[in-house]
């Protein structure tokens, strides 16, 4: 517990203060920026900020839910999905800055909420903390196939982030349910639904 609670709190600073790593190529390297309008320039900031927000989201969720797992070899699976989430992050606060915006305010306040959130899923037990994984994963590939639709058809640069960040959390839902997640009840999943909707709107503008 002294370790998760170590790398958890490592994980935290990261996040929080911009210096997260990726270990993988950044998908936009090798694309041309586009030409946009200033509206056009500040629309794709603001869903690329609610993207930037939701994995600093994903950060604390994964962090808090591997470290009061039970089971040591799903904690070792919400460490390494952690893993690829602060890649997302990283390609995320990238793209804000080549958009010449900056992340949410609000983050510090995100991942507290979030890390609250992930530990009561872990508490309640493995196969519900794999479900939480589940419904969470599939309702962010929600997400980022509605902000596909939203950006700007010739920001191929934040189009070519969006596309893999959605392919990864696939990958992570099919992680989960392969390991035993259990179903969440309906009120859970809508309460989930209205509190990335809030967030969402927020992080937009904040």
């Amino acid at each position: 517990m002294t370790d998760r609670l170590i790398i958890g709190f490592d994980r935290a600073l990261r996040t929080l203060t911009g210096l997260a790593r990726s270990q993988r190529t950044y998908p936009a390297a090798a694309l041309p920026e586009a030409v946009f309008t200033p509206e056009e320039r500040r629309h794709a900031a603001g869903l690329m900020r609610v993207n930037h927000t939701g994995e600093v989201c994903a950060q604390a969720l994964y962090s808090a839910q591997a470290m009061v797992a039970r089971d040591p070899d799903i904690g070792g699976r919400f460490a390494s999905a952690a893993r690829e989430e602060e890649e997302h992050l990283a390609w995320t606060q990238a793209r804000l800055a080549e958009l010449s915006d900056r992340t949410s305010l609000l983050n510090p306040l995100w991942y507290a909420g979030s890390f609250a959130i992930g530990t009561l899923a872990g508490l309640a037990g493995d196969r519900v903390n794999l479900g939480f994984v589940v419904e969470t994963e599939r309702q962010v590939e929600e997400h980022l196939t509605v902000h596909l639709d939203r950006l700007p058809e010739h920001d191929a640069k934040s189009r070519a982030i969006v596309e893999v960040m959605r392919d990864d959390e696939v990958r992570h839902a099919e992680m989960a349910q392969d390991a035993g997640a259990t179903d969440l009840p309906p009120p859970v999943r809508t309460l989930m639904r209205v509190a990335a909707s809030v967030m969402k709107a927020v992080a937009y503008r904040v």
